[in-house]
């Protein structure tokens, strides 16, 4: 595959304000790491990212914006979120209490539940997530 799109997209939250946040955040250096539902990979039957790995970042307008490298995938209980995690996050949370209020606000949002086909989702300490580390390769 050649071209803009050859490389798999690294998306962030939905399309809208919070996901231009998070880019900006990625280009400018501030956001290192993301965290998402385990859940979302099995609905979507895909597999996890591997070290290494090269994705296209991609804006609110579906336009490829940087390409990021996968330096650290772990699955983890959202109970063992560290503070290294909501900093490295780039979000301007300075402690896990924040940063999990924040995530928690999202994926119990109306759109994430829709996309996991679940009206009712809920997380808790027990819930297992996908904590990626990257850097950004090219812009």
């Amino acid at each position: 595959m050649t071209g803009p799109h050859a490389l798999k997209p690294f998306l962030l939250a939905f399309p809208g304000p919070l996901r231009d946040r998070l880019v900006a955040a990625v280009l400018s250096g501030e956001k290192v790491a993301t965290t998402g539902l385990l859940a979302e990979y099995e609905i979507e039957d895909e597999e996890l990212p591997e070290p290494g790995e090269r994705w296209g970042l991609i804006d609110s307008d579906g336009r490829e914006v940087a390409v990021v490298e996968v330096t650290e995938v772990r699955v983890l209980p959202l109970g063992e979120a560290d503070l290294r995690l909501a900093l490295d996050e780039g979000e301007g949370h300075l402690s896990v209490a924040r940063w999990r209020e924040a995530h928690e606000r999202f994926w119990h949002g109306e759109e994430m539940r829709e996309a996991l086909g679940d009206p009712d989702f809920r997380v808790d300490d027990g819930t297992l997530v996908v904590v990626e580390r990257f850097r950004v390769v090219r812009d």
